[in-house]
């Protein structure tokens, strides 16, 4: 795995970052400005949350914030438009959309999945406020459902914060890419998601790490890499 990557900031690190105010966001990046709106926040969601909701899978409502990672993502796309301008993508976990509203403002043909159906609905609410083109689903990883080889590039922020999660995106990544097809993961540093990368080499992936920065966002802040993924 490499171990060299730029360190200019793509994200304006003296800027104070945006806040919600109430429902919505309005949040410049990637060469336009964003309009996000969510019904409720992660805690109230959380408090709301049964034994039964949460599951074995444990159904936490993470989609309902802005996280840095992905942040730093949709500015690094904007930074590759001409790269995935018309090419078709796959946003893994989008969340509330904001990665997948950014490939697609680059002129890629995005494809966005959540686990959640809440996020999904979410998630085609604010590409109709944007007035961009998300083709969305509800997917659970272990269960693709696109054909093989669908996509030039897929990409995903902060996917990988457990390590069970690699079990179902190492397959995936090799199912759903085409012939030099590539993937961008947006991660915050964590302990545990250390074993990913030398998993990956072992497994036969190429990973290298195109980036780092510190990215801050409401009250949080974490050191996010990305790190591109391709087959050998």
């Amino acid at each position: 795995m490499t171990d060299r990557c730029p360190h200019s900031p793509l994200l304006a690190a003296s800027s104070t970052p945006p806040q919600w105010r109430e429902d919505r966001l309005r949040l410049a990046l990637a060469g336009r400005e964003f309009l996000l709106r969510r019904d409720q926040d992660m805690e109230a969601l959380w408090e709301s949350l049964g034994q039964e909701s949460f599951g074995e899978d444990e159904r936490m409502p993470y989609w309902a914030e802005i996280w840095p990672a992905s942040l730093l993502l949709a500015a690094w796309l904007w930074t590759r438009r001409d790269e995935i301008a018309g090419r078709r993508c796959l946003d893994l976990g989008c969340g509330m959309g904001l990665s997948a509203l950014a490939g697609a403002a680059c002129g890629a043909r995005v494809a966005a999945v959540d686990y959640e159906a809440a996020a999904i609905a979410h998630a085609a609410r604010n590409a109709r406020e944007n007035g961009l083109r998300l083709d969305l689903a509800v997917m659970d990883w272990r269960r693709p459902c696109f054909a093989p080889g669908s996509f030039d590039v897929v990409w995903g922020s902060d996917i990988l914060y457990e390590t069970r999660f690699y079990d179902a995106l190492a397959p995936l990544f090799k199912t759903l890419l085409g012939a030099g097809g590539r993937v961008w993961l947006s991660q915050p540093w964590r302990q545990v998601s250390e074993p990913v990368w030398p998993a990956l080499v072992a497994d036969g992936f190429r990973v290298k790490r195109l980036h780092e920065e510190s990215v801050a966002f409401s009250t949080y802040r974490s050191t996010v890499t990305i790190y591109e993924i391709g087959l050998t």
